[in-house]
C-alpha cells in the first residue's frame, strides 16, 4: 500500500527514545522528510538522523517552554517551506516516576501540576503553531501519543492518566474544527506497556503481567505501535478522524 507519504514533511517530537525512534523511522521509510525533535538526547536525535538516512533535520523542543513551539515551526517551515504531519510523542514525566504507595492527594502541587501543564498545554501549543501550514495546504495529518492509562488507571498515574485523557477531548473537538478546512485529521494513538529498545530491564521485570492482560498474550514492540501512528499519519488514512484507538495486543 502506498501511503502517500513521499516528500512531506513529518514533525515527531520525542523522536530520540522510546517509541519515538521507530515512529521516526517508520516515516522516513515511507519516504517523508522528518524532523526529529529531542530535549536532552541530542546526541541520540543525531545518530537516530544518521541511521534512517533520508532528508532528515534534528531541532531541540521541550513542552514546558512557551517559546519552543514557535521557534521549531520556524525552523521547519525555513527548512522545507511546509509542514504535513505533527506526531505529538513528546511527554513530560513530571519529577519522578509515579509512585503507586503515595496518595495522589499527597503529591506536591509543583510535581502534579507541571506534569498537567507541560503534557497539555505544551501539546496544545505545538499543536496550535503547526495548523495555519495545514490549512494554508488544505491537507495535514495531527496524531496525538496518549496511554492506555488514560482510560484504564494505575496507581500513581492520577496526573499522567489526566494530562493524556485531555489530548482525547482535544484531539476529538480539533478534529471538527479542521475537518472543514481540507483534509486536515487529528486521532489519539494510545499505546499500553510497550517493548522498547530503552525500557528491557522493566519489560524483563513486568511483562508478564502485562502479557497476561492481552488478547494475543505477549507485549507489542514500539515498531508495531509506530506502524499504527505512520498509517494514522499517512494519506492512505482518508476517514478516520477524532478517534481515540488502543493499540496494545487487545488489552
Amino acid at each position: 500500500m502506498d501511503l502517500g507519504l513521499t516528500g512531506r514533511t513529518v514533525i515527531v517530537t520525542g523522536a530520540s527514545g522510546g517509541i519515538g525512534r521507530e515512529i521516526a523511522r517508520g516515516f522516513a521509510a515511507e519516504g517523508a522528510d522528518v524532523v526529529l525533535t529531542y530535549h536532552q538526547a541530542q546526541a541520540g536525535a543525531e545518530l537516530l538522523a544518521k541511521e534512517i538516512g533520508g532528508r532528515t533535520l534534528v531541532a531541540p523542543y521541550a513542552l514546558d517552554d512557551d517559546e519552543s513551539a514557535r521557534g521549531l515551526v520556524e525552523t521547519v517551515l525555513e527548512w522545507s517551506g511546509r509542514i504535513d504531519v505533527l506526531v505529538n510523542n513528546a511527554v513530560h514525566w513530571g519529577a519522578t516516576e509515579p509512585e503507586p504507595n503515595l496518595p495522589f492527594e499527597a503529591v506536591p502541587d509543583e510535581r502534579w501540576q507541571k506534569t498537567i501543564r507541560a503534557n497539555v498545554e505544551g501539546t496544545l501549543r505545538l499543536s496550535r503553531a503547526v495548523v495555519p501550514s495545514m490549512r494554508e495546504r488544505g491537507w495535514g495529518r495531527m496524531v496525538h501519543i496518549s496511554s492506555s492509562i488514560a482510560a484504564d488507571g494505575m496507581p500513581g498515574g492520577e496526573y499522567y492518566g489526566a494530562a493524556k485523557a485531555a489530548l482525547h477531548g482535544f484531539s476529538r473537538s480539533a478534529a471538527f474544527g479542521l475537518g472543514k478546512a481540507g483534509d486536515i485529521l487529528s486521532n489519539v494513538v494510545m499505546p499500553g506497556f510497550t517493548r522498547t529498545e530503552t525500557n528491557v530491564e522493566m519489560a524483563e521485570q513486568f511483562g508478564g503481567h502485562y502479557s497476561a492482560l492481552a488478547a494475543i498474550g505477549r507485549l507489542l514492540d514500539a515498531a508495531e505501535v509506530a506502524n499504527a501512528v505512520v498509517y494514522m499519519g499517512s494519506a492512505a488514512n482518508t476517514g478516520i478522524t477524532g478517534q481515540a484507538i488502543k493499540v496494545t495486543g487487545g488489552a
